[in-house]
C-alpha cells in the first residue's frame, strides 16, 4: 500500500502519478517495468516516489487494487440485479471483465498482469475478499447470495464454492489471452465450466 504521504497529495497529482505508472505497466510487465519511465512521465524527482511507495511492486498492486475495486463493486450490483443468484452473477460479472479488461486504456496492462499471473497478483485483482481486514466487505456480499439454490451445508462451503469459482474466472481470463480467444470463444469456455460445477461431476450409480 502507499504511504500517507502520497495520500497527503492533492488528488490530481495523485491521478498523474497513477496514469504514469498505467501507462507504463501497459508498456511492458511488472519486471520489465522501470521507475525512471514513471517518475519521467509524472514529472517527480526519484527520491519523491520513494517518500509515496517502497518500490514499483507496491505502485502495481496498488494500481491493480485501484481497479478491482471496481469489478467488485460491479459484482456486488450483479448479485442484486440477479436476486442473489451467484452462477448468472459470475457469468453476468465474467462478461463485464471482457468488456472492460479489453478497454484500450487497460487491455495491455491487464494482459501483462494475467500473462504473468501469481498468487499474489490473483488476490490482488480478486480484491483481496479473503483478507482479515475485507470481512465485512466479504460478508456484506456473502448474505446478498441466495443459498437456497445450492447445494451447500453451511457458510464454509459457500465460501469454498466461491473460491472455486473465482479460481475457475481468473483461469479463464488468464485463457483469454494466452489464446488471443474472441470474446465469445472466451465466454463459451466459462459458461461451459460453470455449467459442469453447476450440475456436479460424479454420476452415481442407479440403486
Amino acid at each position: 500500500m502507499p504511504k500517507q504521504t502520497f495520500f497527503h497529495l492533492p488528488k490530481d497529482k495523485q491521478d498523474t502519478l497513477i496514469q504514469s505508472a498505467r501507462k507504463e505497466f501497459s508498456r511492458v510487465p511488472l519486471h520489465e517495468a522501470s521507475i525512471a519511465n514513471i517518475i519521467k512521465d509524472a514529472g517527480i524527482p526519484r527520491g519523491s516516489f520513494y517518500q509515496y511507495f517502497e518500490d514499483k511492486e507496491d505502485l502495481f498492486y496498488y494500481l491493480l487494487s485501484r481497479l478491482s475495486q471496481i469489478n467488485y463493486e460491479r459484482f456486488v450490483s450483479s448479485l442484486n440485479v440477479n436476486n442473489g443468484d451467484l452462477f448468472d452473477t459470475f457469468i453476468d460479472s465474467f462478461q463485464l471483465m471482457i468488456k472492460y479488461h479489453r478497454n484500450p486504456e487497460h487491455q495491455n496492462l491487464f494482459k501483462n498482469a494475467f500473462l504473468n499471473m501469481n498468487y499474489k497478483l490473483e488476490k490482488t485483482l480478486a480484491n483481496n475478499i479473503y483478507e482479515e481486514d475485507q470481512k465485512n466487505r466479504y460478508l456484506d456480499m456473502v448474505s446478498l447470495i441466495n443459498t437456497g439454490n445450492l447445494n451447500i451445508k453451511d457458510e464454509q462451503e459457500l465460501h469454498h464454492v466461491i473460491k472455486i469459482i473465482t479460481a475457475v474466472t481468473f483461469h479463464n481470463l488468464v485463457q483469454m489471452f494466452v489464446k488471443d480467444l474472441t470474446d465469445e470463444e472466451a465466454l463459451q469456455n466459462y459458461q461451459v465450466q460453470l455449467d459442469l460445477i453447476k450440475r456436479g461431476l460424479y454420476k452415481e450409480e442407479p440403486r
